[in-house]
């Protein structure tokens, strides 16, 4: 093992790592987006306020009974586990399905069901003050949490997000048991092609770590971008204009 035998190794199979490095990174992103959104809606459905006895509460009762079940199955096992299930449920069900949904669908399942606790806490921590001076204005529950109390919820739970999407990247590697050609289904078919396995997946290491140490140093910006400057300049402004010199 030397350097020279990894730099042998990128250079005549760099386009396939590359390739495997942007499916990783694409289904990381797209799992997360579609994960929060879910992740959101399970976070307000358990929070819509249950006051009469009626039917509409007790089929909300029944609704969310079955949301908490998706929540603790998907948080309770593997996604490699829930990968399996997934694609070849539906194989076995006569449902051809691309592996890249498939592999989609199961990442989104698995951040929501994440997600969806984190949003409920974002939620729970927003001052019930706040509440009450929206009901007090005649605000109802949707248009208090759309004005409200979303955009403060969306901002707490940033560095979850992003937490989330670097998890994501790096737990997309388990997809490769259904065959999706993320990078590290490719750097085992270049390292059994090649019998340098601690090279080729040397290689996959810092490519893993390039894109989590992207992300990471991306959101951190973003987040400093919606904080805002460190100190805010105050100016009052009067009517009366300054008087010049010597009048």
């Amino acid at each position: 093992m030397s350097f020279q035998s990894i730099w042998d190794i990128f250079i005549n199979n760099w386009e396939v790592y590359l390739r495997g490095a942007y499916f990783a990174l694409i289904i990381a992103v797209i799992g997360t987006i579609f994960g929060t959104l879910i992740g959101f809606f399970i976070g307000l459905m358990h929070t819509i306020p249950q006051r009469k006895k009626t039917v509409k509460t007790y089929i909300l009762k029944v609704f969310n009974v079955l949301l908490t079940t998706y929540v603790e199955i998907f948080r309770g096992t593997p996604m490699m586990v829930q990968a399996m299930v997934v694609f070849y449920g539906l194989v076995s069900l006569d449902i051809e399905i691309n592996r890249f949904l498939a592999a989609c669908i199961v990442i989104s399942l698995n951040t929501g069901a994440y997600m969806a606790e984190f949003v409920r806490g974002g939620i729970v921590s927003i001052d019930k003050g706040q509440f009450e001076a929206a009901q007090a204005i005649g605000m109802n529950h949707f248009k208090t949490m759309v004005h409200i109390v979303i955009p403060q919820v969306a901002r707490n739970i940033l560095p979850a997000t992003g937490n989330q999407l670097v998890m994501n990247i790096k737990d997309s590697s388990v997809l490769s048991v259904i065959s999706v050609v993320e990078l590290f289904f490719t750097t085992n078919s270049i390292a059994g092609s090649t019998y340098r396995y601690f090279e080729a997946f040397f290689i996959a290491c810092v490519l893993y770590f390039i894109m989590t140490f992207t992300v990471t140093r991306f959101l951190l910006l973003f987040e400093k971008k919606l904080d805002g400057p460190d100190s805010y300049k105050v100016e009052l402004i009067t009517g009366n204009k300054p008087k010049k010199e010597g009048v």
